[in-house]
């Protein structure tokens, strides 16, 4: 095969395993329910939470983040994919889980399975700044999608800072317009602050 059928070819292995609706087969499978009847409307694994509990919730947050880790390390660490079809490969599971054509097109907001792709892609730098830059804007801010803008843009600074490729780069800025579009609701409310310590102490500086 030509190394360009190769890329193609994981890109396409990528979306696949990213359109797999698992929090909503989980929910189908375990819960007898169509998970989408709770909470936003969504079929991720926040709604599998709302329906079934923590122990499904967990094993749902799982689900999507290793179908976004599995074929985007494999890639990156097997098949020696590089430069742009490293980028489509790493962002093509996002997309299918967002726009997942086993759900007509209509998926969830793919918070885990970008949690997934940035391990395959970064190790523990993606995950782990962008873990706690989430817990820290969601407890100082009151709109979700507020709070996952912020923790982007913190990630973004530290990847600045530490001089990372320029993939990483490009991958993110995918990612960060697939949020945009996933929380455009959210966009419509203001960015206020939460009453807690941290809210009340950005408010002040």
């Amino acid at each position: 095969m030509t190394p360009l059928v190769t890329d193609l070819l994981w890109i396409a292995f990528a979306f696949l395993c990213g359109s797999l609706p698992l929090s909503y087969w989980i929910g189908k499978l375990f819960l007898h329910t169509d998970i989408r009847q709770f909470g936003d409307g969504n079929p991720g694994a926040a709604n599998v939470f709302a329906a079934g509990g923590r122990a499904l919730g967990f094993a749902a947050i799982l689900a999507d983040g290793f179908k976004g880790l599995i074929p985007v390390a494999l890639a990156n660490f097997q098949g020696g994919v590089e430069g742009w079809a490293l980028v489509a490969t790493s962002l093509a599971p996002i997309v299918g889980h967002a726009y997942s054509p086993f759900l007509r097109f209509n998926g969830g907001k793919a918070l885990a399975v970008s949690f997934g792709v940035w391990t395959g892609l970064t190790t523990w730098q993606g995950p782990i700044v962008l873990g706690i830059a989430f817990a820290v804007w969601l407890l100082v801010l009151k709109v979700e999608g507020w709070a996952i803008v912020a923790g982007m843009l913190t990630l973004l600074a530290f990847f600045l800072l530490t001089g990372a490729p320029w993939t990483w780069l490009a991958v993110w800025v995918g990612n960060f317009l697939i949020f945009l579009l996933r929380h455009k609701a959210d966009f419509r409310r203001r960015p206020d602050l939460r009453a807690g310590i941290l809210g009340r102490f950005l408010a002040t500086v």
